[in-house]
């Protein structure tokens, strides 16, 4: 057929029927269609309808009968025992040919992770020339039972819709599985191995990778590959950590990506920014305003003399002539002043209100002081010979700085210590703004040999000194960040889930270290899929150092009980990189939850102040960028690269963005650098 297949998602949710957000589902099965689908799949419309057999029924049938149905009907909950659970007694009636065989492979998929999958009750057919299809209602679940069957739903979307049979059957089975691009070799494994065993069949590789301290786990020559990685894997998920480390994956079933692939992930899928009142004090600084902020009141909210000298009534042919008594003084103090008449004058300060009746204000400097008092402490009589006085001369008028009503701030200004912001919005009295909230940061390391940093005492074998967590707290609380310290997590899959479900409570956004590799050890990515129901966005992006930086979201309800997702960054074990993907990757998502625009660091062209050589990924090379003589900005390397190596992180100030490939960059060349702090003097 031209073109890709029509798709349609109901959702079948009473909750989420009141409360679309509360649903996660949809999302997850969009993601499973696009990246898992080969680019063949377009949802065309998406529904959500209350658990209610009427409802579905109405909703698919729009979908499947007509010269302009879809091709998949996709339902998402109501499929267990509870007494709300009506879809498959709304989609049974409605199917004209069963398709057992797709119901019998999606319950083997979800029981080869759970015995509980036993109690879902999938129902899938063909009605018309549309195959429907329903699944689970946790995320984690449709997701499983979709990715269990996507690569054969395209040929029974084709079978169904009445395409002849023979020609798509040409060549063979092993031709059908080739255009579907089922691995049949892999399928052939899963097929032998024991019947406790999932029929997942991953492949992972690599090493445990924490690496938390220098020299943890690797020597400082090359890493080698002797053998050339696979170029397609059927993988989904992480490792399976109930199978042992025989079972594990030789390769990794995550695709690699690119860093601006990468970054467009992260934008998608961080929530945005929550507004809040704070007070207008020293804590608003950093924060970003959330609405316009208008002035409650006239600055200043009196007539004031911008000068030094003697409020006068300006008489009409605007000649202040002659020698006038002095009838008071005005000074920049709250006070009732007595009206002031023609022919008198009122000494006045800088900032002081006119008395009542004054019209202009003649400076000190225009004036001769004629007579005092008799104790000669005060002024009794001045001169003044002054022509064309108008009304308002040297009169600063009520609201001429700021008017009542005018906006001070926008929405989406970040408010500054040193900027006057503070100043100007107490200066027209705001009490309090309305402001995107910090998101509070919680800072985890991972693995069995990690030890506090500031244990006494030496080092058993093995141990390694955790220098991330507190690397990566500092760095956080530096750009304006709460954090919350989480400690260190085993190597034990129970702990893990543990210590990040307490961590998803306490924190917006989660950074771990460590334990997102190849080995039998690393648990971070199994446990935030398996266990915690996450999605994993992407696992592998092709930089240095990095590589193995995760991202991923997790659906957690609030205290409203309301579901969203909370992001999560695993961050690889080593110090260098554990710091650089911080900058390159968390910094954005937390400027984008806190209203910060543009995110992530800020961009500066700088000349390379030595020769640098490339390698074959791109690279974000630790630098120290200072300011020369001649204005220019240059970039020195910080030394030894590898990302073990804690000594490239001293005095870096800048990530210097390198291109991947072969040969060298020479000195004087022109790159961009990424700042990560001020710049230095040379």
């Amino acid at each position: 057929m031209d073109g890709p297949f029509k798709a349609a998602i109901l959702i079948v949710s009473t909750t989420a029927a009141r409360d679309p957000s509360a649903d996660a589902s949809a999302t997850v099965l969009r993601e499973v269609l696009t990246q898992d689908g080969g680019g063949r799949w377009d949802v065309v419309d998406e529904r959500i309808v209350s658990d209610s057999v009427l409802d579905i029924q109405r909703s698919i049938m729009p979908w499947t009968d007509g010269p302009d149905a879809v091709h998949l009907v996709v339902t998402t909950g109501g499929t267990g025992f509870s007494v709300a659970d009506v879809t498959p007694e709304a989609v049974a009636p409605m199917i004209h040919k069963t398709a057992p065989g797709l119901v019998h492979a999606m319950l083997s998929a979800s029981l080869a992770i759970t015995p509980f999958a036993m109690m879902s009750r999938p129902t899938a057919g063909v009605r018309n020339r549309t195959v429907i299809v329903t699944l689970p209602g946790s995320p984690k679940g449709a997701k499983e039972n979709l990715q269990a069957i996507i690569k054969t739903l395209p040929h029974a979307c084709l079978q169904a819709a009445g395409s002849n049979s023979r020609a798509l059957h040409a060549g063979g089975v092993k031709k059908l599985e080739a255009d579907a691009g089922i691995d049949r070799s892999s399928s052939q494994a899963s097929a032998q191995t024991p019947a406790s065993a999932p029929a997942h069949h991953h492949h992972h590789g690599h090493s445990h990778g924490h690496s938390h301290g220098p020299g943890q786990g690797h020597g400082h020559a090359s890493l080698q590959r002797f053998t050339t990685p696979s170029s397609t894997s059927t993988a989904h998920l992480s490792n399976d950590i109930s199978l042992g480390p025989t079972r594990r994956y030789r390769e990794s079933p995550y695709p690699m990506i690119s860093v601006d692939d990468a970054l467009a992930l992260i934008a998608e899928h961080t929530p945005g920014p929550q507004a809040e009142t704070v007070k207008v004090d020293e804590n608003i600084v950093g924060l970003v305003l959330a609405e316009d902020v208008q002035a409650k009141e006239n600055v200043p909210a009196f007539r004031a003399s911008i000068v030094d000298g003697y409020a006068v009534v300006v008489p009409k042919d605007g000649k202040v002539k002659g020698v006038f008594p002095v009838a008071g003084v005005s000074h920049a103090a709250p006070g009732e002043l007595p009206p002031l008449k023609e022919g008198e004058v009122a000494r006045i300060t800088t900032g002081a209100p006119l008395p009542p009746g004054a019209t202009a204000v003649i400076m000190v400097e225009d004036t001769t002081l004629k007579t005092m008092t008799d104790d000669g402490k005060e002024e009794k009589e001045v001169e003044i010979q002054a022509d064309g006085v108008t009304d308002g001369a040297n009169v600063r008028e009520v609201g001429s700085d700021i008017a009542q009503g005018a906006v001070i701030l926008k929405q989406g200004e970040q408010i500054s210590g040193v900027g006057g912001e503070i100043g100007l919005l107490a200066a027209v009295g705001a009490a309090e703004a309305r402001a995107y909230r910090r998101p509070v940061v919680g800072i985890l390391s991972t693995g069995d040999e990690i030890v506090n940093h500031d244990r006494p005492g030496g080092l058993k074998l093995g141990e390694v000194r955790d220098t991330n967590r507190v690397t990566l707290m500092a760095a956080a609380r530096e750009w304006g960040f709460p954090v919350v310290d989480l400690g260190i997590a085993s190597d034990r899959p129970g702990t893990l889930e543990e210590t990040l479900r307490a961590g998803l409570r306490d924190a917006d956004v989660l950074v771990t270290t460590g334990g997102v590799s190849m080995g039998e050890l690393d648990l971070l990515k199994p446990t935030i899929e398996r266990a915690l129901g996450g999605t994993i966005h992407f696992g592998r992006v092709a930089m240095k150092p990095g590589k193995p930086t995760t991202f991923a979201t997790v659906p957690v309800k609030d205290n409203a009980g309301r579901r969203l997702n909370k992001v999560v960054f695993s961050l690889p074990g080593n110090p260098a990189s554990a710091l650089v993907t911080f900058h390159l990757f968390v910094l954005p998502s937390l400027h984008k939850q806190s209203g910060v625009a543009p995110v992530g660091l800020p961009r500066v062209p700088v000349t390379l102040a030595h020769d640098f050589g490339l390698d074959p990924r791109p690279e974000f090379h630790r630098v120290v960028v200072s300011i020369g003589q001649d204005g220019l900005l240059t970039a020195s390397s910080t030394g030894g690269q590898r990302s073990s190596k804690v000594g490239s992180l001293r005095s870096a100030n800048a990530l210097l963005c390198l291109p991947g490939g072969s040969g060298k960059l020479e000195k004087g060349l022109r790159v961009e650098a990424l700042l990560m702090s001020s710049i230095r003097s040379g």
